[in-house]
């Protein structure tokens, strides 16, 4: 008898798993940070894109980064590094609930050297989140 209800709570959290899924990753990072794509712009003929991070965690995120692999239309795959702020200088937490744009600081890296039009794909490299000088204790989900 327990192992029928065990089969049928199994069978309903898989489902409700599922139906989570569907609401686009906010729900699933309900205790951790959440990132999704953001705006892309041209600056002097370049595509910089950008990505948004809402921190669903109780701890203030320090510093976070995402390491994008952009593939081009042509083959040539290039990573960006698109940062919630200088690593080293002034700190700018994002605050439970906050949201941040994350950005490529094109004084610390190369331009992407292409137009947005010219992006085929994008993947995650590496993420990196700092908080209070350790790991962030929530997850990160990216949707680049």
């Amino acid at each position: 008898m327990g192992e029928v209800r065990l089969r049928k709570f199994l069978i309903a959290t898989g489902a409700l798993l599922a139906a989570l899924a569907g609401f686009g990753g906010a729900v699933l990072a309900a205790n951790g940070i959440a990132v999704k794509r953001g705006d892309d712009a041209m600056l002097y003929g370049s595509c910089v894109p950008s990505l948004v991070a809402v921190n669903a965690s109780a701890q203030a995120i320090d510093f976070l980064q995402i390491d994008v692999v952009v593939a081009l239309r042509g083959g040539q795959e290039r990573t960006i590094e698109l940062r919630s702020g200088y690593r080293d200088g002034i700190v700018r937490p994002i605050a439970p609930g906050a949201t941040a744009t994350l950005r490529q600081q094109l004084d610390l890296s190369m331009p992407l050297g292409a137009a947005c039009s010219a992006i085929a794909s994008r993947r995650v490299a590496r993420t990196i989140c700092d908080a209070g000088g350790r790991d962030c204790a929530g997850a990160v989900t990216v949707q680049p």
